[in-house]
């Protein structure tokens, strides 16, 4: 992966972040309803898209990288788990102090889990698999996006890692554990393990500059277009016509817009091809979007419980108290990320210096 590209996808992932943070401060309940053009246009839920775009790229390269499943385990694992753990932790925290400050913040979009279930629910990252019953795991909604991402990785794993027979079993398998929900938004994810594939074969070096441009502008410049028109809103029409006389926006659950979320899939795809081959020869360093890249992660695992902190602590709906919202979420992931997210490196020598010292401790018993 060239540094340009590199650049590119950090700047991307930050863009997207801020974006669901920005979305989930424009609910009425947090803002009145002044920045509600943001929810209704779907904004928030549109960036997680583009998150999945990222991801299935960067999983299919450091599947390449790792080489053994073994090792694609352990980073993957680590890699959630060393943020995931700590923001359990946190919400719960954040929820229950928030609860006897101002138990009007939470009457809704939240589900009171005692902190093992919690735990179990999000530590597993299955809450969202069609095998188990769904649930919102305290006021952290944002996280049922993991449960997707935590799915789509097993998946690759066992079409990449494994052959023959037990690979079929185990996708199977697999697919009737995740259930139909987290396979519709799995062409999305696809089409970054497809992105990468391109990129890694050369597909740049054969893009011509004119035609990058053409794609690198059009990807967004269609998806205002579609916007403009209402494409969402026709396509969530001809879904719910389809599921009558059912509701399907329960059956689907956050896969409801799944025909526009490929189609975004698609146009975050072509973006980035064209971007891939325009930043090739780029040798910026640019160590403030690594630094934000950096907390990403962090800030989307937290700013949802933090945003009802504030809202608890805070009631009286003002201006000042909307940016607040804004910049003490945010503050929140980054000062969460200083602790965890960032030391993700030592996280893992550790695991292994521990993991290296029971298996001599065995041996010698």
């Amino acid at each position: 992966m060239t540094r340009g590209l590199s650049i590119w996808l950090d700047a991307l992932r930050v863009w997207a972040t801020i974006v669901v943070v920005f979305s989930h401060v424009a609910y009425p309940r947090f803002t009145r309803g002044d920045y509600i053009f943001i929810r209704e246009l779907n904004l928030g839920s549109d960036s997680v898209i583009v998150f999945f775009v990222i991801s299935g790229m960067v999983i299919a390269y450091a599947a390449g990288r790792d080489a053994k499943l073994s090792t694609y385990a352990f980073n993957r694992l680590t890699r959630l788990l060393s943020v995931l753990v700590p923001a359990l932790f946190l919400t719960f925290a954040f929820d229950q102090i928030g609860q006897r400050i101002g138990p009007e913040a939470y009457s809704s979009f939240y589900s009171p889990l005692p902190l093992g279930e919690l735990l179990v629910r999000g530590l597993s990252m299955t809450n969202e698999w069609g095998a188990f019953d769904r649930v919102r795991l305290g006021t952290n909604g944002p996280l049922w996006s993991l449960s997707y991402e935590a799915g789509y990785y097993v998946l690759f794993a066992a079409a990449f890692f494994l052959s023959g027979i037990r690979r079929v079993a185990i996708l199977i398998l697999l697919t009737l554990l995740v259930g139909p929900r987290i396979l519709l938004l799995m062409p999305a994810w696809l089409m970054g393990v497809w992105l990468w594939n391109w990129v890694s074969s050369g597909g740049p070096a054969r893009l011509s500059a004119s035609k990058a441009r053409v794609f690198a502008w059009g990807g967004p410049l269609l998806y205002v277009y579609c916007l403009w028109t209402g494409v969402p809103d026709a396509l969530a029409s001809l879904t719910a016509q389809y599921f009558l006389p059912m509701d399907y926006r329960f059956a689907l659950a956050f896969s409801d817009e799944f025909i526009w979320n490929a189609l975004l899939g698609t146009m975050t795809a072509f973006h980035i091809m064209g971007m891939a081959r325009l930043l090739q020869g780029y040798e910026g360093n640019h160590p403030r979007i690594r630094w934000w890249a950096g907390a990403s992660f962090s800030i989307y695992v937290t700013h949802y419980p933090a945003l009802h902190l504030i809202d608890a602590i805070f009631p009286a709906e003002t201006l000042a108290r909307d940016g607040l919202l804004v910049v003490g979420s945010i503050l929140v992931g980054l000062v969460f990320a200083q602790f965890f997210e960032r030391h993700i490196g030592m996280i893992r020598r550790k695991v292994l210096t521990l993991h290296d010292g029971l298996r001599s401790d065995l041996k010698k018993a």
